[in-house]
């Protein structure tokens, strides 16, 4: 029998195959940075800069970066991206071996490995459609999604158990090697290459590209509604460590909880398309809005670990849906041309909202307490849901050339 969809296609397979091993590091480390800082400080705003620290790249570099990778060879911007991750990993791992890390210098790696992450991601979202031909372009976002599931699930319970056995810096070091594999495929795949034509420069470029997508009214209500879940959404993220300490757990705990989420979130991408067939893509965003709202009313109301243990699942079904969904409207709804760009600026609304959403979160925490600021994240979020749902998604196109 052979490969399904997206994955008949040996580039994209191999990719996709490889990047699921970096991305498992990648979730390793996310649980030891959690749990490093958790040990670090008692603070809550420091926790939550975490998130903070790793999403607010987008903010800052993600539309540059789609820029990038409309310009030039995207296969040279992926490349360079992942050096770079692999280098300040390293860097991350030697620190905690020497017993080196502080606060302050454990969000200065995550911020810069998260700006390796700003580079790659839209050079590597934007490859997909020259990987898969254009109307399997949602499976392949959708392949990836279950790629980046299966990561998200195994990782984190992996993590968990490395950081309490044998310490943060071997948890830091795998996720250094994982992007071994990324590179050596990158280094023999022989992409499309740079676009035909002149090449204008690059503030053209960037210009262009917020030119063009928010010249779209629906492509930029989606970007509102997309930083608007980002922001409410993120105190799931910024106070997992947190309720992990407050369950009464420690780095293993706070392993199940991540990995909690990674297993709803593939439950969530299957579920997610028999909702969209039956119902259509706007309740199915709906629906999965309040799927994350309701579990932050749960973990601010309740120290039960079962029922911190359905949220996390529930939320994470309800994350993937939202932002897959809203990742395939872009992809279909935009040029080929500007698609790096568009994706990019997308990116920079989805994680900018976490990394400011955390941010907020964690200052109210140290005022109100956690519980409370997780209950005020969830109404938060469930409003913005509601009024969210008044405006209706971008309709794909036809253009597929400049």
């Amino acid at each position: 029998m052979g490969w399904p969809g997206p994955l008949r296609h040996s580039p994209f397979r191999v990719i996709w195959a490889t990047t699921v091993l970096s991305q498992l590091g990648s979730f390793i480390q996310i649980v030891a940075i959690s749990w490093t800082m958790a040990s670090l400080s008692a603070s809550a705003a420091m926790v939550a800069l975490v998130q903070t620290a790793a999403n607010f790249p987008m903010i800052i570099l993600a539309v540059a970066a789609g820029a990038l990778a409309d310009m030039f060879d995207r296969r040279h911007v992926m490349l360079a991206a992942q050096f770079l991750m692999l280098l300040l990993s390293l860097g991350l791992a030697l620190c905690a071996f020497l017993d080196m890390l502080t606060p302050v210098l454990l969000l200065s790696f995550t911020f810069l490995i998260g700006c390796g992450t700003a580079l790659h991601a839209p050079a590597w979202q934007a490859s997909v459609g020259e990987l898969v031909p254009r109307n399997q372009i949602s499976s392949a976002v959708a392949t990836n999604v279950f790629g980046n599931n299966i990561a998200r699930s195994i990782g984190p319970a992996l993590g968990g158990a490395i950081v309490s056995v044998a310490g943060a810096g071997v948890a830091f070091a795998i996720n250094a090697f994982s992007y071994v594999g990324v590179i050596a495929v990158l280094l023999r795949w022989k992409g499309p290459g740079v676009l035909g034509g002149h090449r204008p420069n690059f503030i053209q470029m960037v210009s262009g590209g917020f030119g063009y997508a928010l010249a779209q009214v629906r492509v930029r209500n989606l970007f509102l509604r997309t930083f608007a879940f980002g922001f409410g959404a993120a105190a799931i993220w910024a106070f997992m460590p947190l309720v992990a300490i407050r369950l009464g757990g420690g780095a293993q705990l706070l392993g199940v909880l991540f990995a909690c989420f990674g297993v709803g979130a593939m439950f969530g991408a299957i579920a997610s398309i028999a909702i969209r067939n039956r119902y259509g893509i706007g309740a199915l965003v709906d629906v999965s809005v309040m799927a994350v709202a309701l579990p932050l009313f749960l973990l601010g109301l309740t120290r039960s670990v079962p029922i911190a243990v359905f949220a996390h699942l529930l939320a994470g079904a309800g994350w993937v849906a939202v932002l897959s969904t809203f990742n395939v409207s872009v992809q279909l709804a935009v040029a080929r041309s500007h698609v790096g760009r568009t994706l990019a600026i997308y990116q920079m609304m989805a994680f900018g909202g976490v990394a400011l959403g955390s941010a907020t979160w964690g200052v109210m925490a140290d005022y109100v307490g956690m519980p409370a600021a997780l209950v005020a994240a969830g109404a938060f979020l469930a409003m913005s849901g509601l009024f969210g749902a008044l405006f209706a998604l971008p309709a794909p196109t036809t253009e597929q050339e400049d």
